[in-house]
């Protein structure tokens, strides 16, 4: 089966953070005998083909100083935060429809479209091209929805359009499926992802929280946007430190990166704060490794959108840690609240900080909800399941299209 993967952002060198669950799925795809290459835009000129080893096929659609409405920082920030670059947004839409067509004209079986808005256009441009032949999936991952169902609702007409236009339409978590079927009734999939990091076997790494003379290790993994809440987190660090002595150490970068030291200066524990920026997946391990906690402290932004589902809770229960995170979006189809880890409500900090005392004064009960962590997330949220799961949604919606046109 040939297929090719739409998406808005690919990484353009091997170290780039930038979608390394995407990355796995498609070199575990072709593992299995899937043609499957990308076609996403260029950022700044790049180069037009190849990127982590894979098919890609990047569109240029502006001159290489202004090509910068994407991979940097999710289209709608870009937008906000520099509303001249939604001057880019025709030629982007323009100049992929012209690739999506060309890549239809040899004939694809399908097309796996990602963030459906707007890249379905891509998705229908490829099918007409191939005369009808090609299948479309569209795969949503919340924030388009949330986006224009609660900041753009002039954009709902086009938004229940990309959901009607698929062969078939997956979701990353139940909380999205259910926000797609709010818009459109239609079936929807719910295939998360995993972890882009490699399987930990037990014993290879240390109990957490196993020496209570040591200030209590926290842990952040992700990007320093505003639906993290990674402020909330600070704020709960500086509650806990009145009771337990506490670091944090945050891995990523973003554009509240001010705005997160920030307010660990104004709660007095800017010493007790270690802002990493993006590190390679070695040391990625070894933060893993060395938590006591992992926290995702998720809040729903200020255009309505959350967490999708939090890969990064998956590759901490990899580790065996135990995790603490937000009753929000996509989360609760991973963290079972006092099961395989603990919820807070969002944006609350003072509740957030006595749940993280409260696990840290049991080791034994948070070690025993880790192991059961690790245990879902090996088996519910492993690749060998993820890909069964799209595998079965591609045969589904080819069988349908080529229904459809005999």
């Amino acid at each position: 089966m040939r297929v090719v993967h739409v998406v808005t952002a690919f990484p353009r060198q091997d170290d780039d953070p930038i979608t390394p669950w995407l990355v796995q799925l498609i070199r575990r795809q072709r593992d299995q005998g899937i043609d499957a290459s990308v076609l996403a835009p260029a950022y700044r000129g790049g180069p037009r083909s190849e990127g982590s080893g894979l098919p890609v096929r990047r569109f240029r659609y502006a001159p290489a100083f202004l090509e910068t409405l994407t991979h940097e920082q999710a289209v709608p920030d870009r937008i906000r935060d520099h509303p001249a670059a939604a001057m880019l947004v025709p030629p982007y839409l323009a100049a992929g429809c012209r690739e999506a067509t060309r890549l239809g004209r040899d004939g694809p079986d399908l097309v796996h479209v990602h963030w459906p808005m707007p890249h379905a256009l891509f998705g229908a441009a490829m099918r007409r091209a191939s005369g009808g032949r090609t299948a479309v999936i569209c795969s949503f991952y919340s924030v388009e929805v949330n986006w224009v169902s609660r900041r753009m609702p002039w954009l709902g007409p086009f938004l229940d359009w990309t959901i009607r236009t698929g062969d078939a339409v997956t979701a990353i978590s139940n909380s999205t499926a259910h926000a797609v079927n709010d818009r459109v009734d239609r079936p929807v999939s719910v295939i998360p992802y995993s972890s882009a990091l490699p399987e930990v076997a037990s014993g290879q790494v240390k109990p957490a929280l196993d020496d209570p003379q040591q200030p209590l290790r926290l842990l952040f993994v992700g990007r320093l946007v505003e639906r993290k809440g990674v402020e909330v987190l600070v704020r709960a660090l500086a509650r806990l430190r009145h009771h337990r002595e506490a670091e944090l150490v945050i891995v990523g970068a973003g554009n509240r990166e001010g705005s997160v030291r920030q307010t660990a200066a104004m709660e007095g524990v800017a010493d007790h704060v270690h802002m990493l920026g993006f590190v390679s997946p070695e040391r990625l391990a070894r933060e893993y490794a060395d938590a006591d906690i992992f926290v995702l402290p998720a809040v729903r932004d200020s255009r309505g959108d959350t967490e999708g589902l939090g890969v990064v809770l998956l590759e901490a229960m990899a580790y065996e840690r135990p995790v603490i995170a937000s009753r929000a979006g996509g989360i609760p189809d991973i963290v079972v609240d006092g099961e395989t880890g603990w919820l807070a409500d969002p944006g609350d900090s003072e509740v957030l900080s006595r749940l993280i005392l409260e696990v840290a004064s049991d080791p034994e009960a948070a070690r025993r909800v880790a192991a059961r962590g690790k245990q879902e997330a090996s088996t519910r949220f492993a690749w060998e399941h993820i890909l069964e799961q799209t595998n079965a949604v591609y045969e589904s919606a080819v069988r349908a299209r080529h229904g459809r046109r005999d």
